[in-house]
């Protein structure tokens, strides 16, 4: 099980390729640059336009540009944009709020739906602090990492009730 799909995966290799060629590029040259199908490329900076991440421009010099830095553009964004299906569970929806008919039958009762759906919320916390320009630093500062983990809220550890 992968947490991101295969077209997120490819939109974030796109958006890093934007973002290191400043003056952008077309579907052709992405995708060459990486092996992949050009008509997926194509598709995914569609998408990318549509929802406000790229900008086209048409003509002899045309191609894609960022419309923002990856600085301002974090990893939660990206994944509710273009990932319909990123949810630990299905009766986790992407805000980490549950979700009413999930067709789950034992989702009335079920007692992990909503924790599980808290540690959904945690994650997409966690990715709303991490910019697509962090990700393509070589690795997170340790600093970085720690700072993000003392912002989460900590719950109190659970005890075992012994019987």
């Amino acid at each position: 099980m992968t947490l991101l799909s295969r077209k997120t995966d490819y939109a974030l290799l796109i958006l890093s390729f934007l973002h290191q060629h400043r003056e952008g590029g077309c579907a052709r040259e992405i995708a060459g640059r990486f092996g992949l199908s050009r008509a997926f490329v194509a598709n995914i900076l569609k998408e990318l336009c549509q929802k406000g991440f790229v900008v086209s421009h048409r003509g002899v010099k045309g191609g894609y540009v960022l419309q923002r830095p990856l600085g301002e553009v974090n990893l939660a964004e990206i994944l509710e944009a273009l990932d319909e299906r990123f949810r630990l569970a299905s009766c986790t929806g992407h805000s980490g709020t549950v979700v009413g008919d999930d067709g789950c039958w034992i989702s009335p009762v079920c007692p992990i739906k909503g924790p599980i759906a808290e540690v959904h919320a945690r994650i997409m916390e966690v990715f709303r602090t991490v910019s697509l320009a962090d990700l393509l630093q070589p690795h997170l500062p340790m600093a970085t990492v720690q700072s993000v983990l003392a912002r989460l809220p900590m719950r109190e550890p659970c005890t075992a009730e012994t019987t």
